[in-house]
């Protein structure tokens, strides 16, 4: 599954780039020839930030800028996504969970300041987890309390052994001096954040914004990497050409080639296949959506006229993994597949499948050749963010395969903010997109997080956005899948939690509201030859693109310049 050396592929959640003149910080400082040996000079790195950049630092915010999550907003414990392994304590220490499940202490480790120099306690623990952003409707916290300045007991109405990585792994604590006089978090730019991470804010421009080491840091001495800049770049050539020249040092995206920027003796890279791309499709008339792709019928043919080999090859050089409709990871969640039919989307295209599906459901083909109901084809508009070629290319392929079943289809290409608008408020169709990856051995996180309805707090009818910390932006709303969802929450035993993940499967496999294309092999490239304690594939001790949410803030810790 992870392939490092002359061919490898790419493709990132937030896969693409490009720049500007951009005003990166010299490359000088001392130690020779790697410029670096007392950490002087700052690590450059693109996260998939694009011109303009926008002062956001608030974690909550859809456009928040990545140097937000992890580096300066810290959760209580890391997790490593790409093994099942135990978790890391940042600002927790331990946790234990009550007999029943309804309860978790969690001891934080003591001494700790927030990068304001206040002292962080346990009661911005229960701050954090009582406010509004970290506690949607649904997440069954009914107290939070703060027992000493270092222990917290937390109580749900329901156990919560499935939701361990939502709870520690992903929910951010907050200075309570701070957060505490926020009523419109989701507007909120926290233009100086204060927050627990190896870094603070120190600069932020239009070009860049810059970060540099927290002095109140709880391991400020062993910190090796003393400043961090955030490029923006707008294309993926221009981003490669910046890794090539040496002059960016850490980025996450698509290269076909990527001998063509490890040939500078600095840069390494490393892949590791683990997020779905899929189509979005704003799939809920009932709240909302609008289009020929809110009837399941079209969703199902879209599905089988597309040729998965075919964009695998052409728009991911090849390297791509075969995707299961169930959206376990295989073989990392084998033993929660139900249905081995589910194993695997199909690869190849059935135009003669699609005509079926829709002509069982009423269609007609017009002349133009595309399929028609009441006198209105089957057209549909898809989106891809500009300059992220290999999405882009997916984007054409699949409206010339589309078109050969009957099926109208106009790819376009829009800047990031106009991505991220249309869907969090629903102002789409169809978009080619990446799911977040389950970050621990199970498919829960995507079942809640993905395809939870209003029950669970996932989602919500077009026009608003999609709650903090969830990504419903389809719109599906199926009961049967919040029931299955909610009772998963509060069981720890595995053949209960497999026959409910089975009735989930059955259903989403079913209704199709994220139609799936590929697993995201990701490419993440490196400067080996300035800085030291990058992940490999002998030390995989993080997810490891720039991009990752926590992760990345983790990885800059474990960073040093080169001797």
């Amino acid at each position: 599954m992870i392939r490092k050396g002359k061919r490898g592929i790419a493709l990132t959640a937030v896969a693409g780039a490009s720049v500007l003149a951009l005003g990166l910080t010299a490359c000088g400082g001392g130690g020779g020839e790697g410029g670096n040996a007392d950490g002087d000079r700052a690590l450059r790195v693109w996260a998939g930030s694009q011109t303009p950049i926008t002062a956001n630092y608030n974690p909550f915010a859809p456009t928040v800028l990545h140097g937000a999550l992890g580096p300066i907003y810290e959760p209580l414990f890391f997790y490593n996504k790409t093994k099942d392994s135990e978790p890391v304590g940042l600002i927790g220490d331990s946790f234990e969970y009550n007999e029943d499940g309804t309860q978790i202490t969690v001891k934080i480790k003591p001494d700790l300041k927030w990068s304001d120099g206040e002292p962080l306690t346990a009661e911005d623990v229960v701050f954090s987890f009582m406010y509004e952003a970290n506690n949607p409707e649904g997440n069954g916290l009914t107290s939070a309390e703060a027992t000493d300045n270092t222990t917290v007991v937390l109580t749900y109405s329901i156990p919560q052994y499935t939701t361990e990585f939502q709870r520690m792994g992903s929910t951010y604590v907050l200075p309570a001096h701070i957060w505490s006089e926020i009523d419109d978090f989701a507007n909120f730019t926290n233009e100086d954040p204060v927050g627990s991470g190896a870094y603070v804010v120190d600069k932020t421009t239009s070009e860049s914004y810059t970060l540099v080491a927290n002095e109140n840091f709880r391991d400020a001495d062993e910190l090796g990497v003393k400043k961090v800049q955030y490029i923006a770049v707008d294309n993926n050539q221009t981003a490669q050409d910046l890794l090539a020249a040496g002059e960016l040092d850490w980025a996450g995206m698509f290269i076909p080639n990527p001998d063509d920027v490890t040939g500078n003796g600095k840069i390494e890279w490393i892949n590791t296949p683990q997020d779905p791309t899929v189509l979005y499709t704003c799939s809920n008339a009932e709240l909302g959506c609008t289009g020929p792709q809110t009837d399941v019928a079209v969703r199902q043919a879209l599905n089988v006229a597309i040729d998965r080999a075919t964009i695998k090859d052409k728009a991911f050089v090849g390297l791509t993994g075969d995707i299961s409709p169930a959206y376990t990871l295989l073989p990392r969640d084998e033993k929660w597949l139900a249905d081995p039919a589910n194993e695997v989307s199909p690869q190849e295209a059935d135009a003669a499948e699609a005509g079926s599906i829709l002509e069982a459901a009423g269609y007609t083909k017009g002349s133009s050749g595309i399929y028609e109901k009441g006198g209105v084809p089957i057209e549909l508009n898809l989106i891809s963010v500009d300059g992220w070629t290999d999405y882009n290319d997916a984007a054409k392929l699949i409206a010339e395969q589309a078109e050969k079943a009957g099926i109208k289809i106009t790819p376009s290409t829009v800047q990031w903010q106009e991505f991220s608008d249309a869907r969090q408020g629903g102002g789409f169709q169809l978009i080619v997109g990446g799911v977040i990856g389950t970050s621990v051995a199970d498919p829960f996180q995507i079942y809640r997080d993905w395809f939870g309805g209003t029950a669970v707090g996932s989602t919500g009818p077009v026009g608003a956005e999609i709650p903090p910390t969830r990504w419903n932006f389809s719109r599906y709303d199926n009961p049967v899948v919040d029931q299955a969802v909610q009772t998963a929450i509060a069981t720890n035993d595995e053949a209960e939690r497999k026959a409910l993940y089975a009735t989930i499967q059955t259903e989403i496999v079913r209704d199709l509201p994220y139609i799936p294309l590929v697993v995201n092999a990701t490419q993440t490239f490196y400067n080996t030859k300035d800085f030291t304690g990058w992940p490999t594939e002998e030390d995989l001790y993080a997810f490891p693109p720039s991009w990752g949410a926590i992760a990345a803030g983790y990885v800059l810790t474990q960073l040093k310049p080169a001797k």
